[in-house]
């Protein structure tokens, strides 16, 4: 199969672009830096250029491909809402017409389950669907209204399928890792509440291999959304302590109300809004939420449809994020 991955450059991206390839396929990506894939063709430039603007890259990564992988996003807990809209929902438009363009059969949009998250927990749920109206934060909103508009091109010759990897994190992630042992190194990481809500996360390899083989399934499970996990939902505090221990630093030790918290995300967002930071906000009401909530989903039906399982156990994943850290300079 010839596969175009848009977003390869990303930690997610660059996993299933590698996967992808390694199964046999013929793969190209397209994102603005190089992808860093061995044996892949990269194509550079921006979802939110028309793909018929001469040079803009997009018309010619995706010609003669049979499939789209669709990672290329905006995600951030903050910044300009115009510009989640022009990545997530007008830049998922661009792709769809794109590939509808040159003849692309299959369509896998990598979504979130964020896109159905209200604030409260989330407990043995299978995928939800998406919500704009009640999805908390620009990032959830765009990627919930994009997720409605790539399955609603779904139809006879164009498979559609939707895949929402939850909380994806491994060695070299510099997202979720590397913000958690760097906060919990300096002191700033606390508990919300008693650390004791059930989250479920995935492991790199088992995000990779999930999308996959949605990519392979997708022309009998189109029209359909997934959320992706390890199965394995531990208590916030134990993920935590995990994760800091293979970077052999200290858990957070300290706590916080859940309420203070989210009170708090809410303040520091109405001030990023007006004064925002060179980095991510140290709290947000979403994260706040996210941090102080369950959310662990039912895999049966993912499982079955897609005839996947996990390849990497969430113990297993720590003793490789640990081996990563040792060798780490």
């Amino acid at each position: 199969m010839r596969v175009l991955v848009t977003g390869a450059s990303g930690f997610l991206g660059r996993a299933v672009a590698a996967r992808i390839s390694a199964a046999g396929h013929e793969v190209r990506t397209f994102q603005r830096r190089p992808s860093g894939v061995p044996g892949v063709e990269d194509v550079h430039g921006s979802i939110t250029t028309p793909a018929d603007t001469p040079y803009a890259g997009l018309a010619y990564a995706v010609s003669g491909r049979d499939a789209v992988v669709h990672l290329a996003a905006k995600v951030s807990l903050a910044g300009d809402p115009a510009a989640f809209e022009a990545v997530n929902v007008g830049g998922t438009r661009t792709v769809l017409q794109a590939a509808q363009d040159a003849g692309v059969s299959r369509f896998v949009y990598i979504s979130s389950p964020s896109v159905a998250h209200a604030g409260s927990s989330i407990m043995g749920s299978d995928a939800l669907p998406a919500a704009p109206g009640q999805a908390r934060g620009d990032y959830a909103r765009t990627k919930a209204r994009a997720e409605l508009l790539a399955l609603a091109a779904d139809a006879p010759g164009f498979s559609v399928v939707a895949v929402r990897p939850h909380l994806v994190w491994g060695p070299g992630d510099t997202q979720l890792i590397d913000r958690i042992v760097d906060r919990a190194r300096h002191g700033r990481l606390p508990l919300l509440g008693r650390g004791a809500a059930l989250i479920d996360t995935t492991y790199i390899d088992n995000a990779a291999s999930a999308i996959h083989a949605a990519l392979d399934a997708a022309s009998s499970v189109h029209g359909q959304s997934y959320v992706i996990t390890n199965g394995e939902p531990r208590p916030i505090a134990e993920l935590l302590a995990g994760i800091c221990g293979a970077a052999n630093v200290a858990a957070p030790a300290w706590r916080v109300p859940a309420s203070a918290a989210r009170a708090a995300g809410s303040l520091i967002e109405a001030i990023w809004r007006t004064r925002p930071g060179t980095d991510e906000p140290p709290m947000t009401r979403f994260l706040a939420e996210q941090l102080s909530t369950a959310h662990w989903f039912d895999q049966r039906r993912t499982r079955a449809d897609l005839a996947w399982t996990p390849e990497v156990s969430l113990d297993e994943g720590f003793a490789r994020l640990a081996a990563h850290y040792r060798q780490a300079p």
